[in-house]
């Protein structure tokens, strides 16, 4: 079971940038995931979540209107565009899901992918 993220990178203020996560080992497109972040010496921050098919997104206030979440599940893959970017925007992203192990529920969290944004 895994997830692996790609696309962070260093961009200036106002540039856009979209993450990947890739998926293996679980069935991808039964799951609800979701993009969290985590500022060097902070708590580790909800972003946006998208459920396993149809269904509403939902974005935490400091991103919504400038980054969207998608998947592909054809693919094993989630999406994160990110636009309008901030200098508060610099942190590392993870993706994140729960699945079923038997009975019990089990986190899987990617990698991360570091995001900075600067002049």
């Amino acid at each position: 079971v895994q997830l692996v993220e790609s696309g962070g990178g260093l961009v200036q203020p106002g540039d856009s940038l979209r993450l990947s996560c890739v998926g293996s080992g679980f069935m991808f497109s039964k799951y609800a995931m979701h993009w969290y972040r985590q500022i060097p010496g902070k708590e580790r921050e909800l972003l946006a979540t998208i459920p396993a098919r149809d269904g509403a997104t939902n974005y935490t206030d400091s991103v919504k209107g400038r980054f969207t979440i998608s998947r592909d599940n054809s693919r094993n893959t989630l999406y994160l565009q990110m636009d309008s970017l901030k200098p508060e925007d610099t942190a590392i992203y993870y993706c994140h899901t729960i699945i079923k192990v038997f009975i019990a529920d089990s986190e899987v969290w990617g990698q991360g992918t570091l995001v900075a944004v600067s002049s």
